[in-house]
């Protein structure tokens, strides 16, 4: 199957491209964009936050245990599609920073904490384990980006908004084997995968939590949400969360497996048909 072919299974490619989608961010992107939801956009919001650094610290964990490695050819080119993806997801998520200040959140003291800590972890934690957590936190990512992809609340989502959201979920899906296999050919200890896991956890959810909070104060303090608001806004995420909780921890839980391999889960004809349905090329 070549590169420009669409396939018609739901297999994972054999290679994958490097997208250039267009979002229109210079529109109106009202600030309760989910669908009036202040609790759900901002825990989007919260997460595209920490996208930008976090996807270059996964590309430099990458290259860092890939660059004297022993690694198939094939493996060398997904890695370099795994590099290239990971920046127009920084690149894109950055952009929509200056949306985020202009709905006026004072963003900036919370990027420069998480920037210092990034730098910090480049520069005193080892490749290996740099490797471990961006495992982990791709096998998060690919399954957010899963159950994205199957979310009718995304539905009723800004225009522009759900497109960014289900153009890098279908990525995600895409490439979530790609560090795991590195880390496979290079560390291949299941005691470091899994710590990894752990400290991905830890990270991820901490900053993306406390981003969505201090947005959520910021709404509070500026008197952007009701009562009645955030009242409508947890009922609906509670239901949301019910509804995809048994799956999601399911598919969390299948990462402690030591026979566990990221394409053991089959989104990729989902992902494709996403990307043909927000009129992205999937090929």
């Amino acid at each position: 199957m070549t590169a420009a072919t669409l396939p018609t299974e739901s297999a994972p490619r054999a290679s994958f491209p490097v997208r250039t989608p267009s979002f229109d961010f210079n529109g109106e992107i009202p600030r309760h964009w989910m669908n009036g939801n202040a609790i759900g956009t901002h825990v989007f919001n919260g997460l595209n936050l920490v996208f930008p650094e976090g996807e270059r610290f996964f590309i430099e964990a990458v290259r860092d245990c890939a660059k004297d490695a022993d690694l198939s050819p094939a493996l060398r080119r997904e890695i370099r599609a795994f590099n290239g993806q990971e920046g127009r997801h920084a690149h894109e998520h950055e952009r929509y920073f200056e949306i985020l200040e202009k709905q006026g959140y004072e963003i900036q003291p919370f990027l420069q904490r998480f920037t210092k800590f990034i730098a910090w972890s480049n520069r005193f934690m080892p490749a290996s384990l740099r490797l471990a957590i961006t495992a982990g936190a791709e096998h998060y990512t690919a399954t957010f980006g899963a159950m994205a992809l199957q979310d009718p609340f995304l539905d009723a989502a800004h225009p522009t908004m759900r497109k960014l959201i289900l153009w890098h979920a279908t990525e995600e899906v895409e490439h979530k084997h790609v560090a795991f296999d590195v880390l496979q050919a290079t560390h291949p200890s299941l005691w470091l995968r899994r710590l990894g896991f752990v400290l991905a956890t830890v990270d991820l959810f901490g900053f993306s939590i406390a981003a969505m909070r201090m947005l959520l104060k910021q709404d509070k303090a500026a008197g952007r949400s009701t009562d009645e608001d955030m009242a409508r806004s947890r009922n609906e995420m509670k239901e949301r969360q019910e509804r995809m909780a048994p799956e999601m921890k399911r598919r969390i839980r299948a990462y402690w497996r030591r026979d566990f391999h990221p394409n053991d889960e089959d989104d990729h004809a989902l992902a494709y048909a996403k990307l043909e349905e927000i009129g992205i090329p999937a090929a």
